[in-house]
């Protein structure tokens, strides 16, 4: 990818030119990770199953919680093997999976820490418009009203701070130091990061359909059966978390070193000296 500073249709397209030269290296990371995550959320599907009788909303609730819970770990660990396989690719020296697992679990702390910043502000903004939806159709209403505010003011809440994990990796900040150096590598490109992250995250969503889609027709020609279909359906929500997690650590990659180009002019190279001159 060009280091210097990108345009916006540029932010949008690089982090697809930067994964695909890695992609071996992070979907040998990203499939084990799923198919280990799977196995765990069925295993705990099944546990809770067991020890509430079959009940219904027991498996429903277990599905849910146990899905999210692990995919927010896979997310995590893909988010470090990402941004220092594209750091390390963007210096010259790309690295393999084991060592870009080396490198995530030497930083693993402060890459949870600064990933549990993102969901407390996920749940801060979003979780409050979820307390309409027990109101029936008038909740429903307001529901669909304040969700695209909610959304907007989430992008703009974490626009601050979307390339704290690679700051974590190139500069060996701790967490609190990586957010407050991410906010202010972003300054007043607040409002152009936030543009960014809202149409990648449509861009998401326009991927993510047909595979839900898909998810559910297979349910739909294989019967409904409730454990094959929760298998399918949890195991579907964890490569989709994988797949848009692997996109996103791309994309603060290449966001980093812009900001790093404008800000700090990272892409001015300096001439040496010629010999006998000071």
């Amino acid at each position: 990818m060009p280091i210097r500073p990108l345009s916006f249709r540029e932010l949008l397209d690089e982090p697809f030119a930067l994964l695909q030269a890695d992609i071996r290296v992070t979907a040998s990371c990203a499939g084990p990770l799923t198919l280990a995550g799977a196995a765990v959320v069925a295993a705990v599907i099944g546990l809770v199953s067991h020890l509430t009788d079959g009940s219904d909303a027991g498996t429903a609730l277990a599905a849910l919680y146990a899905t999210l819970a692990v995919a927010w770990l896979i997310r995590a660990t893909l988010r470090g093997v990402t941004v220092t396989t594209g750091l390390a690719r963007t210096r010259g020296f790309p690295i393999g999976a084991w060592e870009a697992l080396r490198q995530t679990g030497e930083r693993l702390g402060p890459l949870l820490l600064t990933q549990l910043s993102f969901t407390a502000v996920g749940l801060a903004v979003l979780a409050p418009s979820l307390l309409f939806l027990p109101l029936g159709f008038l909740g429903i209403v307001w529901f669909l009203l304040a969700y695209p505010f909610c959304w907007f003011g989430l992008a703009w809440l974490r626009a601050r701070h979307l390339v704290a994990a690679p700051v974590l990796f190139a500069e060996q900040a701790t967490a609190r130091a990586a957010l407050a150096r991410a906010g202010s590598l972003t300054g007043t490109l607040r409002m152009q990061r936030t543009g960014v992250w809202i149409c990648r995250q449509l861009v998401y969503t326009v991927l993510t359909v047909p595979l839900l889609g898909l998810a559910l027709f297979v349910g739909d020609i294989s019967g409904t059966h409730r454990w094959p279909f929760l298998v399918l359906l949890t195991g579907t929500g964890l490569l989709l978390a994988a797949g848009t997690e692997i996109v996103e650590s791309s994309a603060r990659v290449v966001g980093y070193l812009d900001l790093r180009c404008r800000r700090e002019g990272m892409d001015i190279r300096i001439p040496a000296a010629s010999r006998g001159h000071r």
